[in-house]
């Protein structure tokens, strides 16, 4: 199992890749932040570990 995070990059709030995989775009999570955050943001190789093992990183 991998752990990936990203950055957002107006507020620097963290936000795990699985939950971005999940989602595919959410608003940052990040106090009095509008940023929208996408699946499409993380790397290239992160994205495809991500697709080619989805039932390592299911969320209940």
């Amino acid at each position: 199992m991998r752990v990936e995070t990203y950055t957002c990059p107006e507020c620097g709030t963290v936000v795990a890749a699985n939950v971005l995989e999940r989602d595919r775009r959410l608003r940052c999570p990040g106090r009095d932040c509008d940023n929208v955050l996408s699946f499409e943001d993380l790397p290239e190789d992160v994205r495809e570990h991500y697709e080619r093992h989805p039932d390592r990183y299911r969320m209940a």
